[in-house]
C-alpha cells in the first residue's frame, strides 16, 4: 500500500475520532496541524500576532462545529481547518479593512515558519528559499499567494489544495503553474 494511501486512511481515521468529539483525536489533531495552519495564515495576514489568534480560532471553531454537529460532508481533516482558516481570514480582513501587507521586519523569525521536522540541510535550504519567495509573495496576487504557501510551503498534495479551495485538481495544477510563473517573472525583473 503506499504511503500516500496509508496517510489518507489515518486522516480519515482521525476526521472520524475528532467527529466523534474525542477529544484525545482532536488535541492530536491540534498538534499535528498547528504549525502549517499558522504559516498559512501568517503569510496571508502578515503579522504574527494575528496569526496566532487567528490559529487559536480555527481550533476553536472547529471545536464549536464538533459540538454542535454543523461537520457533515467534510472528506479530510486538512481540508476542514483550511476551509475555517481561510473563512476566518476573510472575517479578519472584513473587521480590520486591511489588505495584504506583509511585513517582512516584524521580529518573526524563520523558525516559526519552517517545518521543524524537516532534516537540518533541507532546513537550511528551505530558509533560503523562504526568504527569496517571502519578498517576492508581496508582489503575488492573493490566489497565487496561497498556493504557493499550501503547496511549497506546506507541503499540501494536488488533491488537498482541490478539496480546501474547492477547485479541480486540473484547476490547481493550472494555479501553481501560473504562480510560478508570476514568481520567476518578477525574479526576473528585480
Amino acid at each position: 500500500m503506499k504511503i500516500e494511501n496509508i496517510e489518507n486512511i489515518e486522516e480519515k481515521s482521525l476526521l472520524l475520532k475528532v467527529k466523534n468529539k474525542d477529544r484525545q483525536a482532536f488535541i492530536n489533531a491540534y498538534d499535528l496541524y498547528v504549525d502549517q495552519l499558522y504559516r498559512f495564515i501568517y503569510f496571508k495576514v502578515g503579522n504574527s500576532e494575528d496569526a496566532k489568534d487567528l490559529t487559536s480560532a480555527v481550533f476553536l471553531r472547529t471545536w464549536t462545529y464538533l459540538l454542535e454537529n454543523k461537520i457533515i460532508n467534510e472528506k479530510t481533516l486538512t481540508a476542514l481547518l483550511y476551509k475555517i482558516a481561510r473563512n476566518l481570514i476573510i472575517d479578519h480582513y472584513r473587521k480590520t479593512n486591511q489588505h495584504n501587507n506583509i511585513s517582512l521586519d516584524n521580529g518573526i523569525s524563520d523558525k516559526n515558519l519552517i517545518d521543524e521536522k524537516q532534516d537540518l540541510i533541507k532546513q537550511s535550504e528551505n530558509t533560503f528559499d523562504l526568504i527569496m519567495v517571502e519578498t517576492k509573495l508581496l508582489e503575488l496576487k492573493d490566489e497565487y499567494r496561497e498556493a504557493i504557501v499550501l503547496h511549497f510551503i506546506n507541503e499540501l498534495s494536488i488533491k488537498e489544495m482541490a478539496e480546501i479551495l474547492d477547485k479541480p485538481e486540473g484547476n490547481i495544477r493550472v494555479l501553481i503553474h501560473r504562480a510560478l510563473k508570476a514568481i520567476r517573472q518578477l525574479t526576473i525583473n528585480n
